[in-house]
C-alpha cells in the first residue's frame, strides 16, 4: 500500500478519509486523488493536508469515466490501491436525473476495474451503501442478503457491487466491498439531511421532512467509517463483503429533534428550532427503514463504532456552525 488511489476524495467521506489516513494512522505511503470536483465535491476540503505533505498527496481534477488521464495516473503513479468513494449519491437527483447517476457509479467502476486489472493492484476496496438492499421492516441485513434496490442511485450502486465481485471472481482481482449505513459529520453537502437541518435551523428556514418523518436510518459518525475501512484494508480478507453499521436506529424526525435541541441549548436564537419543522411530500420509492448487520466485522476484526449518536450529532452541529457562522 505504497501508492494508494482515491477516487471521490473531495467528497464528504472520501474527505474525511484522506483527513484520517494522514493524521490518525501509520499510513506512510502516497495519495492520489482523483475527484470530479461536481458541486459536492471541494478540494479546499483538502488544503491542510496539501500544504502539510507536499510531496505525499496528489490532486487531479479527473471524472474516473476520462479513460485516458486514468490509464495515464495508473502508470505514472504507479498505483498499487484504489479505494473506489466517488460516486453520485444523492437519491432525489437519481430519480430526477439517472444518467450521471449510471455514468459514474457504474461505466466509472467499470473503467477502473479494467484499469487495475492491467497494473496487476494489490487491492480494489469498493465503498457501498446499505441502500442496495432495500428497505426492511424487521431484523437487518447480513452480507449474504439479497440486494433489492428501489432508485435509481441504490440500483447504480448495486450494479457497481456486482461489477466489482464479478472482477474477483473471473479475472482474480482483489477486492473487498463495504456495505455502510448513513454517515453524518463535518464536511457534508449540504443536500443531506443532518447539514440541510443544520444550515436550515440556523438561517431560520423551512426544516423539510418527507412524509411523516417516520422513515427510519441507523447512523454513523463518519470517522467510525473511516476507521472501519483502514482496518478492513490491513486486516480483512480478499474477495469479502463487510458491513459497518451504527447500531443508531432512528426516525429523520427525531435526528431533526435531536439537532434543534441542541441549537436551542446554544442559545442562538429566542424561538425553538423545533418550531420550524415542515412535513413535506414524500419522495417516490422512499425505502422505510434500513438497517445492517455489522457482527462479522465486530467479530472477526474487532471493530466497533466509538461515537455514539447524542456526542456524534453534538460534535456536528458544532462544526457546522463554526463553519458557516464562525462562532
Amino acid at each position: 500500500m505504497k501508492n494508494l488511489l482515491i477516487t471521490g476524495g473531495c467528497g464528504f467521506i472520501g474527505t474525511n478519509y484522506i483527513h484520517y489516513l494522514f493524521e490518525e494512522t501509520n499510513f506512510d505511503g502516497n495519495v492520489i486523488n482523483v475527484d470530479k470536483l461536481t458541486y459536492a465535491g471541494k478540494k479546499e476540503n483538502l488544503f491542510n493536508i496539501q500544504t502539510t505533505y507536499p510531496d505525499r498527496y496528489t490532486f487531479f481534477h479527473v471524472d474516473v469515466c476520462d479513460k485516458i488521464m486514468m490509464n495515464y495516473i495508473f502508470r505514472n503513479y504507479d498505483i498499487d490501491t484504489v479505494v473506489h468513494f466517488c460516486a453520485e449519491s444523492h437519491v432525489d437527483n437519481s430519480i430526477e436525473s439517472p444518467n450521471e447517476f449510471i455514468n459514474t457509479n457504474i461505466v466509472g467502476t467499470f473503467n477502473l476495474l479494467e484499469l487495475s486489472r492491467a497494473k496487476g493492484i494489490d487491492l480494489f476496496y469498493a465503498v457501498s451503501t446499505d441502500e442496495v438492499f432495500g428497505s426492511i421492516k424487521e431484523g437487518s441485513f447480513t452480507e449474504t442478503s439479497r440486494y433489492n434496490p428501489s432508485n435509481p442511485y441504490s440500483a447504480s450502486k448495486a450494479s457497481s457491487d456486482h461489477l466489482v465481485h464479478a472482477y474477483y471472481k473471473t479475472f482474480d482481482l482483489p477486492i473487498m466491498i463495504s456495505n455502510c449505513t448513513n454517515n453524518y459529520g463535518p464536511f457534508q453537502y449540504r443536500e443531506k439531511l443532518i447539514p440541510l437541518i443544520i444550515y436550515n435551523a440556523i438561517n431560520n428556514k423551512p426544516l423539510p421532512i418527507y412524509g411523516n418523518g417516520t422513515n427510519i436510518r441507523d447512523w454513523l459518525y463518519v470517522k467510525d467509517h473511516c476507521r472501519a475501512i483502514w482496518i478492513m484494508m490491513n486486516k480483512g480478507k480478499i474477495g469479502e463483503y463487510y458491513n459497518i453499521s451504527g447500531s443508531n436506529e432512528l426516525s429523520n424526525i427525531e435526528i431533526v429533534w435531536k439537532i434543534c435541541d441542541i441549537i436551542d441549548e446554544l442559545g442562538l436564537f429566542t424561538e425553538s428550532r423545533r418550531d420550524l419543522i415542515t412535513f413535506v411530500k414524500d419522495r417516490p420509492g422512499h425505502d422505510f427503514r434500513y438497517s445492517l448487520n455489522s457482527e462479522k466485522l465486530r467479530k472477526e476484526l474487532s471493530w466497533y463504532p466509538s461515537e455514539d449518536i447524542d456526542g456524534g450529532i453534538r460534535r456536528t452541529v458544532l462544526w457546522y456552525i463554526d463553519e458557516w457562522l464562525g462562532k
